[in-house]
């Protein structure tokens, strides 16, 4: 494991901590906010460990080859990282980024991203397999693993509601939502809902689904339940993800063609303002994600190797908090 002091070697390909300063994007050290943000390195294949009081990266380990989306344990010990370019699912220790274990799922999962239920179950799209799985005991000396689906595509993204019965994805090239019975283990339902269908965010009552379209710069709303489209929201370019607020009182979209973030007031299902992060494509806006008391928002520029620190109230762009090559998939802990 490699340890980070300062400004770190994470900077190196951006030309050291003066291009930084030079941009404006120097991460400052700050009163107001704690905690611990993890981004995944998708160029640099490593996972990174941030001091939100510092602005410092502590630490930074390899992983697998092109990880993506993140997930935190139910007690915060531990993290999964999705293995996009294998087939495997990866767990580090929170606290020093110490690998806690490797999980081989099917030939050719592609695992772009992975839930962790508050029972320890871990649920993960098998993108490259066109399947679901359900990991039991992923920190046991045996898991078992539960298949679901099977054949073309599988879901890029997934969400998991509160009692643990149904999952969601969505598959990016065919624009359908799929709706998966973990109590059976048998896919439920699917939809077609629009082209390019990618960012997926399930509300914090499991009522509504709300998903992406790339292509279509439309955000739909969906009954979890039925999978039936309620309403269906223009917002920015390239609405590669979504995010719902603690309370679900919001929902915000990562812009990746605009460079801006979209929010959507859940009782009028209408964009109430755009939060400006870069304006450009350029800056490769793709994960976003709330802080645990929804009053920040972390949006990955990952062209830059940045993440842009947001407060969600003002929409002011508190800070740019240097990740390492590629910065992508995230996760926070207050």
């Amino acid at each position: 494991m490699r340890i980070l002091l300062g400004c770190g070697v994470a900077l190196a390909a951006l030309g050291g901590c003066s291009a930084l300063e030079d941009q404006g994007m120097l991460a400052t050290a700050s009163e107001d906010v704690t905690g611990t943000l993890f981004v995944a390195n998708k160029r640099g294949d490593s996972l990174s460990r941030i001091d939100l009081a510092s602005g410092e990266e502590t630490a930074r380990v390899d992983t697998c080859s092109n990880p993506h989306e993140l997930a935190v344990s139910p007690d915060h010990a531990q993290i999964v990282v999705a293995c996009y370019s294998g087939r495997s699912v990866e767990l580090y220790a929170t606290q020093d980024l110490a690998r806690v274990e490797r999980i081989e799922l099917g030939e050719g999962a592609r695992v772009h991203s992975a839930a962790w239920l508050i029972d320890g179950r871990i649920v993960a799209g098998a993108e490259g397999r066109g399947s679901l799985y359900v990991i039991d005991d992923p920190l046991g000396e045996e898991h078992e693993l539960t298949e679901i689906g099977g054949g073309g595509t599988g879901p890029h993204m997934v969400a998991v509601n509160a009692e643990h019965t149904f999952a969601w994805g969505t598959i990016i090239p065919t624009g359908v939502v799929v709706k998966y019975d973990l109590v059976t283990g048998r896919e439920a339902a699917r939809q077609t809902v629009g082209d390019q269908t990618e960012a997926l965010a399930l509300s914090p009552d499991g009522n509504t689904l709300w998903v992406g379209s790339n292509s279509d710069n439309v955000i739909y709303r969906l009954n979890a339940a039925t999978l039936e489209i309620e309403a269906e929201i223009p917002v920015g370019e390239v609405p590669i993800r979504i995010a719902a607020n603690p309370d679900g009182t919001y929902v915000a979209t990562s812009n990746f063609g605009s460079g801006d973030i979209s929010v959507i007031d859940t009782l009028s299902d209408e964009v109430v303002r755009t939060i400006p992060v870069s304006g450009s494509s350029d800056a490769v806006q793709v994960t976003l994600v709330f802080s645990e008391d929804g009053s920040r928002l972390y949006a990955a520029e990952t062209a830059d190797d940045v993440i842009a620190e947001i407060d969600f109230a003002s929409g002011e762009i508190l800070r740019r908090l240097p990740a390492g090559p590629g910065g992508d998939g995230l996760a926070v802990i207050d």
